[in-house]
């Protein structure tokens, strides 16, 4: 039963971080070399899609356009973002600009012979075996590719989050010591009271019954 408990636990925790890395904003330094519009056929992965405009179908459509940029990081290896409206849904961005965002990434589109590099933040995952695609956020150009900024955000949120699931945690602890813990001390002794006086009256019993064979 340990080992289970743990698994669980360990299972919760992966999910925990999974769903964070998927949802806080990240950013990278890339190079940016095109922008269209696609035509995507939904399936098993519309979960990962958002919306393309809030006044517009959702990802739950069979199909619709969307933007997509693609981009290229500074070690040569190549990245595609899409461009979607959150909306008011999840994840909690708010985005309601992806077409100014669309057009301000067409205009920082570059070459390799003459780079524009830019801080594009973002949140999800890019696989291509499932087909998802990370959704852009924000854009800003930058002085070259080893440009580098700290999360702020993402160290604060995470701090903030730790500091919450500790301060839960503590008075968990201390409710579980004042109510429960003395409650399941109490059971345990009705019930090992019981089991006494069970065992004490078998004996009797079995006495009784010894006296009759003695006789």
């Amino acid at each position: 039963m340990r080992y289970i408990k743990w698994v669980f636990i360990l299972t919760i925790w992966l999910l925990a971080g999974a769903f964070l890395h998927y949802t806080l904003p990240q950013n990278d330094v890339v190079r940016v070399v095109k922008t269209e519009v696609r035509r995507v056929d939904f399936g098993e992965n519309s979960i990962f899609w958002a919306q393309q405009d809030t006044a517009q179908e959702s990802a739950t459509s069979v199909n619709r356009d969307v933007r997509f940029v693609e981009a290229f990081l500074p070690n040569g290896r190549p990245i595609v973002y899409r461009n979607e409206d959150t909306g008011w849904g999840w994840p909690p961005y708010f985005k309601l600009d992806s077409s100014n965002l669309q057009a301000e990434l067409t205009d920082l589109a570059s070459t390799k012979a003459d780079p524009q590099w830019v801080l594009l933040r973002h949140y999800g995952w890019r696989n291509e075996f499932l087909s998802i695609f990370p959704n852009a956020v924000a854009v800003k150009p930058v002085s070259g590719p080893e440009y580098s900024q700290v999360n702020w955000f993402n160290i604060i949120f995470l701090t903030m989050l730790a500091a919450v699931i500790w301060a839960l945690y503590v008075r968990w602890r201390r409710f579980r010591r004042a109510r429960i813990d003395p409650m399941v001390e109490n059971v345990e002794d009705s019930l090992y009271a019981a089991g006494d006086a069970l065992s004490e009256r078998r004996g009797r019993v079995r006495r009784w019954l010894d006296s009759w064979k003695q006789k």
